[in-house]
């Protein structure tokens, strides 16, 4: 992939700063994402996390009908969308959007059988009309990363519970750069906050069409990971100071960022809607994920390198 030259308004957020509950890009963005990741490990990380994938009680479901040459990497890309496939396994435990339950923060493997929903995102707040504001709820996306990727680092820490780990965070990196997977924001009618943009309405009932929804989608929904791994292949390769960017808290205020100017910009209203999407808002939507996209993986490579090193 070739470098770019940052060209839209959202880059001048990155550079000034560094420089809830559906998936984040759907399947295929999270796929997106761990493919350009699996072409930036070294051979030293990529071994390792391809054991580690080999432990996931999904891995045989993967691997199905996969040619052997491409099973590593379609594995590797399918497990980036295992913490999203639990949430319809009758397995798990449905623990909700509020964390609770005493194991809420546990990181204890596949023996853990809670969803975690609210590991997927962390509601930064703000407020366009000055509704007071609720601040971020934990455990939260930023704690888990933090927590996957030190164990992932320790040599003492067991594989099973590595692998795990790594399938999550594989996910995570993904999810906080998502610009509505970073933010919350409260209006006068939505004064405990829009949920990441869930509860901001893109058409009148009984359409249920949201603004979260339409940038998890904005990349497409397929389910094909050579599909994933191809249009991935496509995409220009992130500004190497802003993939330079190893910080979990650094990536979420940069998303932030874009959230407040790009995502909640014309013809998105202040409040709940319904708002109408117009051509010029989808381009630049897309135009911004595919950039989150290709940063997410650049970063989820070099954390990777680095624990597995």
């Amino acid at each position: 992939m070739k470098a770019y030259v940052c060209k839209f308004a959202f880059c001048l957020i990155l550079t000034s700063l560094s420089v809830s509950t559906a998936s984040a890009w759907d399947s295929f963005g999270h796929m997106m994402v761990a493919s350009i990741a699996y072409d930036d490990l070294t051979p030293a990380a990529r071994t390792k996390a391809v054991q580690l994938i080999k432990l996931n009680p999904s891995y045989k479901v993967w691997i199905k009908g996969v040619a052997k040459t491409n099973q590593n990497k379609t594995a590797f890309v399918m497990a980036a969308t295992w913490p999203d496939s639990i949430k319809t396994n009758k397995a798990y435990t449905n623990d909700g959007e509020h964390p609770t339950n005493p194991n809420a923060a546990a990181n204890t493997g596949y023996s853990d059988k809670l969803m975690h929903r609210y590991w997927h995102y962390i509601d930064e707040p703000f407020s366009p009309d000055g509704t007071t504001l609720a601040q971020p709820q934990v455990p939260n996306a930023q704690t888990q990363i933090a927590e996957f990727r030190k164990t992932l680092a320790l040599p003492s820490a067991a594989n099973k519970l590595k692998s795990y780990d790594l399938v999550w965070i594989l996910h995570l990196v993904g999810d906080v750069h998502q610009p509505l997977h970073a933010t919350s924001r409260f209006t006068h009618d939505l004064p405990q906050g829009d949920n990441g943009g869930n509860l901001v309405e893109l058409c009148a009932k009984p359409c249920k069409n949201e603004l979260h929804a339409y940038w998890d989608n904005i990349l497409g929904t397929g389910k094909s990971p050579a599909s994933a791994i191809k249009k991935a292949a496509a995409l220009a390769a992130p500004n190497p100071s802003l993939a330079a960017v190893s910080d979990e808290s650094q990536w979420i205020k940069e998303s932030f960022a874009i959230a407040k100017q790009s995502v909640y910009a014309g013809p998105i209203g202040v409040g709940a809607g319904p708002f109408t999407t117009d051509a010029d808002y989808k381009t630049a939507a897309v135009k911004i994920a595919d950039e989150q996209i290709a940063l997410a993986g650049a970063r989820l490579a070099k954390l990777l390198n680095a624990a597995f090193q």
